[in-house]
């Protein structure tokens, strides 16, 4: 009943408030952002959801597109700008994934959607990890977010797979609240992003 009604509809009804309640938040952050990058303030990127069904996720684009002398991109603490830092620092580049929520793609609460090419470097167990909706926020990510290994996300993944209730969401979105509020394990300690998945050694 949770699961395939409540979940639902309360994902719609709270994101749609959410999304208001931020619109002149997420108005001055495309304006800002379009200027600071000169074009487009959004980063979209396909990604696996319920069922490796693949579709757009929105963010705000918090790095610059400069490149080397050879043309090649810089690396991502390079193009990392100062008003990108803030932006991600305090989670606001999540705020367009209200959006993903809206349509129905992703949920408030379930495992991240991460890249198209892990799939087939998933265990049959991490896979189980898209059988729901994936998540703006999720188990996770109130519990070390970039801070953990790809093998203890996935274990967590599964965990709140295999436990989804109202009781559960409810925790993760209060220590979400308090972890942004906090700005706390936005990204693993020197890097900008976390490293890529190469798989799990068997």
């Amino acid at each position: 009943m949770y699961k395939t009604l409540v979940k639902p509809i309360g994902d719609f009804v709270t994101a749609l408030f959410i999304f208001v309640l931020l619109l002149p938040v997420f108005l001055i952050t495309t304006i800002v952002l379009a200027v600071v990058n000169k074009g487009n303030p959004f980063f979209v990127q396909r990604r696996p959801g319920k069922n490796e069904r693949i579709f757009s996720i929105y963010k705000f684009r918090t790095m610059s597109n400069s490149t080397d002398a050879q043309g090649n991109l810089l690396p991502d603490a390079a193009r990392l700008t100062t008003f990108g830092k803030l932006v991600r620092s305090s989670s606001i580049d999540e705020i367009p994934q209200l959006i993903n929520v809206l349509i129905g793609d992703m949920s408030l609460v379930g495992p991240r959607p991460l890249l198209p090419q892990y799939l087939p470097l998933y265990t049959p167990e991490q896979r189980k990890r898209h059988l729901v909706k994936p998540g703006i926020t999720g188990w996770a990510q109130v519990n070390g977010r970039n801070a953990i290994s790809w093998e203890k996300k996935f274990e967590m993944d599964v965990y709140y797979v295999e436990r989804l209730n109202f009781a559960l969401d409810l925790k993760i979105l209060l220590h979400t609240f308090l972890k942004v509020v906090g700005r706390k394990d936005i990204n693993t300690e020197g890097t900008v992003t976390t490293e890529p998945f190469k798989g799990t050694e068997k």
